[in-house]
């Protein structure tokens, strides 16, 4: 079975322009791919296009990686306590929102929840999936607590700095992804690009239609795509989802990405800041339709620690377009948002 979502647009987009085909374009970035597909006029010169998206990630990896000792975050992760820092422009503005969101969501999205995410192997360094890996003992669970704390972080809007309050370790790799994402989007319409689909390591934005005058059709994600139907109304077992990509973006935060097992524990690269400890609530993914992939990104992480039941009932609240798959005993169950409901065709 198959459903479809489409945006509530009051203008569909114009088709391109006579004479425009679909270009390919891919790289790797932040230990992941990337992929670009835009209509252009069939002699359209690729290579500066390439170069131009390639720098765009490449910015965010030199301002906010984790993984490179150099970047603006690392110095400011092994900076002095009381220290301030002035942020370029793409630092400060993923972390101004991240900031928000950890607010908003009461702690469930913390950036500076690094110390635990590291503690559990799912960091640069002393991996889970290297042979001495141990999980942390208690001890060491208490002490990365005490460094998190996003209410810990002071930053000035006027100057666009962030001060180190001692021994934080912000972490963006929940939101960065997506912030690529728009960045690309945003260098492509510069360059008079308005018809493309980009996707960065899974997390995707489309805008306007292909030459056919189709949109960017994208199937959204699921852990088990061959699982049954359930009988319930609204709780969906293996449904297929495609969504219609106009001026909209889609990125998904699940437990079956990354994770190891212990003694038949399962332990997901998804940390809850609020607990220490990787989720075990059972949802299994969670995808976000949003405007923005930044924020998609960050609010399919934030919905994912909060689980099925609150995730979704926040979703309703704050209006999120929002598909939950949850663990059952039957299997893989599916449940949508309102306003993911509002969307359906």
């Amino acid at each position: 079975m198959r459903r479809t979502l489409v945006p509530l647009i009051d203008t569909p987009p114009e088709s391109p322009a006579l004479g425009g085909v679909v270009h390919t374009l891919h790289g790797q970035t932040m230990g992941t791919s990337w992929s670009v597909k835009l209509i252009a006029e069939v002699t359209r010169h690729l290579p500066p296009l390439r170069q131009a998206i390639q720098d765009q990630l490449d910015t965010v990896v030199a301002q906010m990686s984790t993984w490179d000792a150099t970047s603006n975050l690392s110095q400011f992760n092994n900076a002095p306590a009381g220290s301030w820092h002035t942020l370029p422009d793409e630092f400060f503005t993923v972390l101004e929102y991240a900031l928000r969101v950890a607010r908003d969501s009461n702690g469930a999205y913390d950036p500076t929840a690094g110390a635990l995410v590291n503690a559990w192997g799912f960091g640069p360094s002393k991996r889970y999936n290297e042979a001495d890996f141990i999980t942390p003992t208690q001890t060491e669970l208490d002490t990365a607590r005490a460094q998190c704390g996003w209410q810990r972080i002071q930053i000035d809007t006027a100057t666009q700095s962030v001060q180190q309050p001692g021994n934080v370790y912000i972490d963006l790799s929940a939101i960065a992804k997506g912030y690529g994402v728009d960045q690309v989007a945003r260098e492509l319409q510069q360059r008079g690009i308005d018809s493309f689909l980009v996707e960065v390591g899974g997390e995707l934005r489309g805008e306007g239609v292909k030459p056919d005058g189709q949109p960017w059709w994208v199937a959204l994600e699921h852990p088990l795509p061959d699982a049954l139907a359930s009988a319930a109304s609204n709780t969906v077992i293996g449904m297929e989802t495609i969504a219609a990509l106009y001026d909209w973006s889609a990125a998904t935060s699940g437990d079956y990405r990354r994770y190891f097992e212990n003694d038949a524990t399962r332990f997901s690269h998804t940390i809850d800041p609020r607990s220490g400890e990787p989720i075990r609530h059972g949802l299994a993914s969670v995808t976000v339709l949003h405007r923005d992939c930044m924020a998609a990104d960050a609010w399919s992480t934030a919905l994912g620690v909060m689980g099925a039941e609150q995730g979704l009932a926040y979703a309703n609240e704050h209006e999120l377009a929002a598909l939950f798959i949850n663990r059952s005993k039957d299997g893989f169950e599916e449940h949508l948002s309102s306003s993911l409901l509002d969307l359906l065709q």
